[in-house]
């Protein structure tokens, strides 16, 4: 299957692999590259010997946690693949990834099907209109079921599966796949050498009617689907649509999203991957494929296609620190970066400097001399470039939308043991939040304390094992405190505020009159503003002004000086004077207008819950139920599956920290949980 290596636009795929933590992702990624020659052995994670999961850290979890890209050849094409991380507190590192990409494969496993953070890495892709084919792994374990795991892709992600294979034996007799498209079979021998061949008589009854199944879910989405089916439904072969136009339309169903494309396989042991990698080729897009990527200049909206002869325009998704310098990773969507070059940072209008650029393998480089449309690469030489960062010709500036940068929910305090190394961990930290956007450092105000937010506990543990082993440094780590924020649970309207300034020069002079409610429901997130103003009472230049204060004045609420969200604010009336009302007295009239308001409001504490599934042997179901309401959560589902049961809960985050422990003791071991993201709550 492998060929001399071309590499036109139409002959590269930017993809990713998603899933749910101990899916199988770096074990997916580590067969593609061994199948594709990129690797002389296959990696194995329990082994620490994997390409992508090269961070010692990410060894001696056996986890992903830093995305990593790399390049392989298959079939005459270039891939460039990034292993995505799977726990839920790296969430964002795979946002930052999906924006960069063409398509991706959805790992599932093949006993859970869909789990919670694989549901919320769909929703990522689908957030950034990221095709996706989807990879049924671990079918040679117990209780493996491909039909099981493609209804609940139907009915959690709401997605057409459309199922293109099937599997071949059950569970430690799974030794290949039916392939649907083809009518043929795949077997892998123990070796791992793949034999092709039709497919068996006591299948094909089996096989022809889930041919027809795939035929009449194709036919419902697609219009050529539906015309070639009504005109051959009664084919003497059995096929009411061709293999070609059976393909073509997979191809064109994967891209628009309306459906999505089911493999299946057992990574593991070497089975599947060859017709994933056909998969990649035949059904996800190139860069030519997918829209042309959209900026700003000037205030005004751009669209470059990818065009090695276009203005550049890149997109860093990820910063790095290495033995052998800062590295810069980005994502080329038009025109060509060469070595040496000066490209200009969109954002700041600094111009920076491409020293290098490295094809890129987890933690080998290869040195290139360009970077065309289409490529993900490193480069070195860029000094204050972050993520989300552009680099664009300095001739033809755009900048490009960067991904969104999660809220941190979680922070410790850090200290440096020693005194002399004080100024060190500053550095460090401020590296680290170079490195990961979102990590945030500060400084407490009351205390003194230096501050590390994160997405999650893990996120910090992770983050403070950088500072030790990187850095070198001995640090203390406080216990994890929550974030809260504080909401409006009834407002006040006509509240009106004067901001009058005469201090000997140019006087201040601001009138406004603001109405404050709730957003739609308690705990709802996000600030509103508008204006009822009429009759040019308030020019629209301070209105905006007003709105840029009650913004300011979110940052600390009357509760506890913790930022103010799931509020609306309207601006109902105002006053101007003519010689000294400004935007500045406008913003300082709303910043203390709204201050004033939230005083008066009913105002609720709100703290971050996630949603906690755990998994535990029936005899332990009672205990571990009666633990998670202790914990103040609210039990949101349970469900029998096979001798385990499934609980769903929705918990405090506060209550979570240091759950791993107690549910190991309850359970001797064998239960397992996860987390997610659910939002905010009224603290209790």
């Amino acid at each position: 299957m492998r060929t001399h290596l071309s590499n036109p636009l139409t002959s590269v795929r930017n993809l990713g692999i998603l899933a749910h933590v101990d899916a199988g992702k770096t074990t997916v990624t580590e067969r593609m590259l061994y199948l594709a020659g990129a690797t002389h052995k296959r990696g194995e994670v329990h082994d620490g010997t994997t390409v992508t999961d090269f961070d010692s850290q990410e060894r001696d979890r056996g986890i992903t946690i830093f995305a990593a890209a790399v390049s392989c050849a298959w079939d005459d094409h270039r891939i460039n693949l990034i292993d995505t991380p799977g726990h839920v507190d790296f969430s964002d590192e795979v946002e930052r990834s999906l924006r960069v990409l063409d398509g991706a494969i959805a790992v599932f496993d093949g006993v859970a099907g869909v789990e919670p953070q694989s549901e919320s890495v769909w929703r990522l892709a689908d957030r950034y209109g990221v095709p996706r084919i989807a990879f049924v792994n671990k079918l040679d374990r117990a209780g493996a079921d491909l039909d099981a795991a493609v209804e609940s892709i139907r009915r959690r992600l709401h997605k057409a599966p459309l199922v293109a294979q099937l599997p071949i034996g059950r569970e430690d007799g799974f030794s290949g796949v039916l392939d649907l498209v083809r009518m043929r079979s795949l077997v892998w021998a123990a070796d791992g050498g793949l034999r092709v061949g039709p497919v068996p008589d006591d299948l094909a009854a089996e096989a022809w009617r889930r041919r027809r199944v795939l035929e009449e879910a194709v036919a419902e989405l697609h219009a050529d689907a539906l015309e070639e089916f009504c005109a051959t439904r009664e084919a003497p072969d059995g096929r009411a649509i061709s293999d070609a136009t059976l393909a073509a339309v997979l191809r064109d169903l994967t891209r628009t999203g309306e459906g999505v494309v089911v493999l299946c396989g057992s990574a593991y042991r070497n089975r599947g991957i060859e017709p994933l990698l056909d998969a990649v080729v035949a059904y996800l897009p190139s860069p030519l494929d997918v829209p042309p990527v959209r900026g700003e200049r000037d205030g005004e909206e751009q669209e470059r296609a990818a065009d090695p002869a276009a203005p550049l325009a890149a997109l860093v998704f990820k910063v790095s620190s290495t033995a052998t310098g800062r590295l810069t990773y980005l994502r080329v969507y038009s025109g060509t970066m060469r070595k040496g070059d000066t490209v200009l940072d969109a954002g700041t209008r600094r111009a920076e400097r491409v020293a290098r650029i490295l094809r890129v393998r987890a933690d080998r480089h290869t040195e290139v001399d360009r970077a065309v449309a289409g490529d993900i690469v490193a480069v070195v030489g860029p000094k204050a470039a972050r993520a989300g960062t552009t680099l664009c010709a300095p001739d033809a500036p755009l900048l490009l939308e960067p991904p969104n940068v999660a809220e941190p929910v979680v922070s410790v305090a850090v200290e440096a043991r020693r005194s002399t190394d004080t100024d060190r961990l500053a550095t460090a930290l401020a590296r680290l939040a170079e490195e990961d956007p979102s990590l945030v450092v500060r400084a407490d105000a009351e205390t003194g304390q230096t501050v590390l937010s994160g997405l999650g506990e893990l996120h910090l543990e992770v983050a403070a094992e950088k500072l030790r082993r990187d850095h070198g440094l001995d640090v203390g780590v406080g216990r994890p405190q929550v974030a809260h924020r504080e909401t409006v649970v009834r407002g006040v309207s006509g509240l009106l505020y004067r901001h009058v300034k005469q201090d000997g020069g140019a006087g201040q002079f601001a009138h406004v009159v603001l109405d404050v409610e709730p957003l739609s429901g308690t705990g709802a997130e996000g600030f509103a503003f508008g204006s009822t103003v009429t009759g040019g009472r308030v020019p629209r230049e301070y209105v905006r002004a007003v709105e840029a204060g009650c913004r300011d004045a979110l940052a600390g609420g009357p509760l506890g000086g913790h930022p103010v969200t799931g509020l609306r604010v309207t601006l109902t009336d105002g006053a101007t004077h003519p010689k000294d009302s400004s935007e500045p007295a406008f913003r300082t009239a709303g910043r203390l207008a709204l201050r004033e308001a939230l005083r008066s409001c009913a105002m609720v504490l709100l703290e971050p819950v996630a949603e906690v599934t755990v998994t535990v042997p029936d005899d332990a179901a009672g205990g571990v139920l009666g633990d998670l309401s202790a914990r103040r959560g609210r039990i949101s589902g349970s469900a029998a599956r096979g001798g385990t049961v499934v609980i769903t809960a929705i918990v405090p985050l506060a209550e979570v920290f240091g759950y791993a422990t107690r549910l190991r003791s309850r359970t001797q071991g064998r239960g397992t949980f996860t987390t997610r993201p659910a939002g905010y709550a009224p603290a209790q």
